[in-house]
């Protein structure tokens, strides 16, 4: 699947998106080659948390102490924590997440403080007009039935503030060699988020590559991530005016 064909592709929409989506995760195998103390997972992490730093320093709307933000499908909590170190709240933070096993982990993991809400994020109990951020991390390179996204793009828009924003981290190009993702263009977060002013920049080397060339020194990492066509995802502050359109 190409990222032309987000639109009107009938083969790949599902009657029940969420279920879908846990039926695929079922069929990953941790393998161990996200394990944060892999040199390329480390690199990786630290140049999206300088990228991270820099678009809230610049977009958002008060210093993150006193920011309420959601994040969409927040796994075993890693990005929660992140936020928490970065000086985040906890009684301000609100996670989601589809699957009951990560959700359980992440419950483990993070402070009693902080609330985590199990399911379907279409059917979470959230207040429009909630939240300063709202925070997805490669989940919409997981859904793959289009009305899908667009239905969670806009309960997503109607969570955040007039003022705050949207924060994006996804693939943005097809992984051929999983059927189950595909990438996001700039031009679909567009189409997803029409209201929206966006600021984007071009993170992550290729992860096959990123792995060798780490495995080998990481200056090589260095100078590979370098080249802006070797990064395979996007981190974008997706914004939303004071004032309606």
């Amino acid at each position: 699947m190409t990222p032309q064909q987000h639109s009107g592709d009938a083969q790949a929409a599902t009657p029940d998106e969420p279920a879908a989506v846990a039926a695929r995760y079922a069929q990953r195998v941790d393998d161990g080659r996200y394990d944060p103390l892999k040199p390329d997972v480390l690199l990786a992490r630290q140049e999206r948390e300088r990228a991270l730093v820099a678009l809230l320093r610049r977009h958002a709307p008060r210093p993150l102490r006193e920011l309420d933000v959601l994040e969409v499908g927040c796994g075993h909590g890693d990005n929660l924590l992140e936020l928490m170190r970065l000086g985040a709240d906890p009684v301000r933070l609100v996670g989601n997440e589809l699957l009951p096993d990560r959700c359980a982990a992440a419950r483990r993991r993070l402070p009693a403080a902080l609330r985590l809400i199990e399911g379907d994020a279409m059917a979470a109990p959230l207040p429009e007009a909630g939240f300063d951020i709202v925070f997805q991390s490669t989940v919409f390179t997981s859904l793959l039935d289009d009305d899908f996204q667009h239905r969670l793009a806009a309960r997503m828009w109607q969570w955040v503030r007039p003022g705050g924003g949207v924060l994006w981290y996804d693939f943005a190009f097809d992984n051929p060699r999983n059927t189950h993702v595909r990438g996001v263009p700039v031009s679909r977060i567009r189409a997803l988020f029409p209201a929206a002013t966006i600021d984007v920049r071009r993170l992550t080397l290729a992860p096959p590559l990123g792995r060798r060339a780490a495995a080998l020194h990481p200056a090589l990492w260095r100078a590979l991530n370098a080249m802006p066509w070797l990064r395979t995802h996007r981190l974008a502050w997706i914004a939303k005016p004071l004032s309606p359109r």
